[in-house]
């Protein structure tokens, strides 16, 4: 860049010498050098060699939105889940791993699911034309993002045998979206403003936190419930949880529960659900029901689905909101298959227009179509599955009883809720952190805390079950009662 002199001051003489002259160039000449330094270098030769150096490059930064995301997830249900997966046990080649209690999985009747897989799997993908040969357009062409109207048809007649048949479920209400998780953050972002809150009665599942705060910006607030009670939410509570809310200045616009519970596994009555029905219309508030464990029940007690409430009684239907999935009754998590079921029309047209961020493969939609639709494996399907989860509750609680560690009442769900209270060194949050280390550094086993399920009792732990052999549930209960036998001596 060349320096450009002003010279005509100067000659001309006005306003003398110094003040005609001196000062202008000062001036221009402080503007040129800034300008200079300011100035990009320019390109190299094209016959110079090129240099690079990264090291110097200013990084791009991410969106304020998007920076919590990089932190890593500090709750001990990811910490416990992270721990197995660098040391699993396996039965043959890693007998001294960490046994996983942490993930609510089954794989009591993959012997099922295998059978009907390797008999139906080719003809429900496709279809035969004329000819006799696959129609390959039925998996590879664009199909509705909210899911094909078969499997919302093979979906409501599915979900109505897994409710007992008491209730209908109408296609037309019905949303297919990629598992429970985007299920969720769907429903709380059509009905909660960024900032606003949704009650939740604790304990309650971890993923909570993640299937909704990360981009909804949504609050969650705990509603405590006690062992007293067994861990049931009661109107009072909720209640006591809007006040509070409401003086710290956060409007609450939902409530969001799991039925049966996820951690605790006790089912709520019709009674309860029909109190808090009651409560949600009285406060002009919506209801988002996660029943994604209604088909995994073992206990004698009746599951009820808030649909069949809601349909039954005088409130305002349009505020209930149901979740429902295959990962867990149906054993399939990897086919990422859920349904959102709304009486809230604007609810479901504004799912279907979200579902496309998260919309369920075509050729995993087929499957589904024809597996739900197959009404006689369907029907073998539950009742062994119901038969098995109760098989092995009992016989995973008795093995706790047997080490003097009860078990929280429960009727459903792929897990037990423990009472180690009794292995504390201090009856405290420490003390619970402290027994959670312990059983995964020296009994090799990851059981989820209460702390990270909100619970504010401590020494409440999640054991999940399903995804153990027969023959492991002894080597859990050797590999606890290395800790118990420490406390009582």
């Amino acid at each position: 860049m060349r320096l450009i002199v002003p010279l005509r001051g100067v000659v001309q003489g006005r306003g003398g010498l110094f003040v005609g002259s001196l000062i202008p160039c000062c001036i221009f000449y402080c503007l040129q050098l800034y300008l200079k330094r300011r100035s990009p270098p320019p390109p190299p030769d094209s016959d110079s060699p090129r240099t690079s150096s990264p090291s110097t490059a200013s990084p791009v930064g991410l969106s304020p939105r998007a920076v919590p995301l990089t932190e890593p997830l500090v709750s001990q249900y990811y910490i416990g889940l992270e721990r197995a997966k660098t040391d699993p046990y396996d039965r043959i080649s890693n007998k001294d791993g960490i046994i996983q209690l942490g993930l609510a999985e089954s794989t009591m009747c993959f012997d099922l699911l295998t059978r009907w897989m390797s008999d139906n799997l080719m003809d429900s993908l496709m279809m035969k034309i004329n000819e006799g040969e696959f129609d390959i357009r039925r998996i590879a062409m664009y199909q509705p993002f909210e899911g094909l109207w078969e499997l919302k048809v093979a979906f409501a007649d599915f979900m109505s045998r897994i409710m007992g048949g008491n209730v209908y479920f109408d296609p037309s209400n019905m949303v297919i979206i990629a598992g429970g998780n985007p299920a969720i953050e769907v429903l709380a972002f059509s009905l909660v403003d960024h900032g606003n809150a949704i009650l939740v009665p604790s304990p309650y599942y971890s993923g909570f936190d993640r299937d909704i705060k990360f981009r909804t910006g949504v609050e969650l607030i705990p509603v405590h419930t006690r062992s007293s009670e067994n861990f049931t939410v009661t109107v009072s509570a909720l209640e006591q949880a809007l006040n509070e809310a409401s003086k710290r200045g956060r409007k609450v616009s939902a409530i969001l529960f799991s039925n049966p519970s996820n951690p605790v596994g006790n089912i709520m009555s019709r009674e309860t659900l029909h109190d808090i029905l009651k409560f949600a219309q009285e406060k002009n508030i919506h209801i988002i029901s996660d029943e994604i464990f209604a088909g995994s029940v073992y206990g004698d007690k009746e599951f009820v689905s808030m649909a069949e409430v809601a349909n039954s009684s005088e409130c305002d239907k349009s505020r209930v909101h149901i979740i429902y999935g295959l990962s867990k009754d149906f054993s399939l998590p990897g086919f990422r298959a859920a349904v959102i079921y709304s009486f809230h029309q604007d609810v479901v047209s504004a799912a279907k227009k979200l579902v496309r961020f998260s919309s369920v493969p075509v050729p995993v939609q087929r499957i589904l179509v024809s597996l739900l639709s197959d009404t006689r494996f369907v029907e073998e399907y539950l009742a062994a599955h119901r038969e098995r989860i109760r098989d092995k509750h009992v016989r995973f609680v008795d093995g706790l009883k047997r080490l003097g560690i009860p078990c929280a009442e429960s009727g459903g769900g792929l897990y037990c809720w423990v009472d180690m209270s009794g292995l504390l060194t201090s009856y405290s949050e420490k003390g619970e952190l402290d027994l959670f280390e312990r059983l995964l550094s020296v009994a090799k086993i990851n059981a989820t805390p209460g702390t990270a399920f909100y619970c504010v009792e401590p020494g409440w732990f999640r054991c999940c079950f399903t995804a153990l052999a027969d023959e492991d549930i002894p080597m859990v209960m050797g590999r606890i009662k290395k800790l118990t036998e420490p406390s009582r001596s």
